[in-house]
């Protein structure tokens, strides 16, 4: 499963937005500030954030730089109100990979993460396999596993 961090300090939003992403199959944890978010990502690992910039203390920037500092490989995704090329400008030289104007479309903000897990090369495989059966959640089906030869299932 794909763990995605969501760092906003608007709790209803942030609610939103995982709630979404997790109903999308994903695993979404939420953080208020990008101090709670450093202690999360101390204890567990993520395969893509979605960061603010404008929240108090720590600004979506220097997140942005310390987790670069460390990782350099993430996608990081910034979600902000700041619609001015210079923040955009100063989000992408911190090494961001994707900037999304608020309000965003929800549908609009999944596409843009599957994107970015594609390009990451981080695979996203919705499958289940007991035994012989297989379950397939993005084509909806079950097909067994085992193959017809010379009149045997195998």
């Amino acid at each position: 499963m794909i763990h995605i961090l969501v760092v906003e300090d608007d709790a209803k939003l942030n609610r939103i937005v995982c709630t979404y992403l997790n109903d999308s199959g994903f695993h979404a944890t939420g953080c208020l500030s990008a101090n709670d978010a450093y202690n999360e990502m101390y204890n567990n690992l993520y395969d893509l954030i979605i960061s603010d910039i404008m929240m108090p203390g720590t600004d979506g920037f220097e997140f942005a730089r310390t987790v670069r500092q460390v990782n350099r490989r993430i996608p990081i995704l910034f979600m902000s109100a700041r619609d001015d090329l210079p923040a955009k400008q100063r989000g992408f030289q911190l090494g961001i990979d994707d900037y999304m104007v608020k309000p965003v479309a929800l549908e609009e903000l999944l596409m843009r993460v599957r994107a970015l897990l594609r390009r990451a090369n981080i695979e996203m495989e919705r499958k289940l396999v007991v035994g012989n059966l297989e379950l397939d959640a993005d084509a909806m089906t079950a097909p067994p596993r085992f193959r017809l030869q010379n009149g045997r299932f195998f």
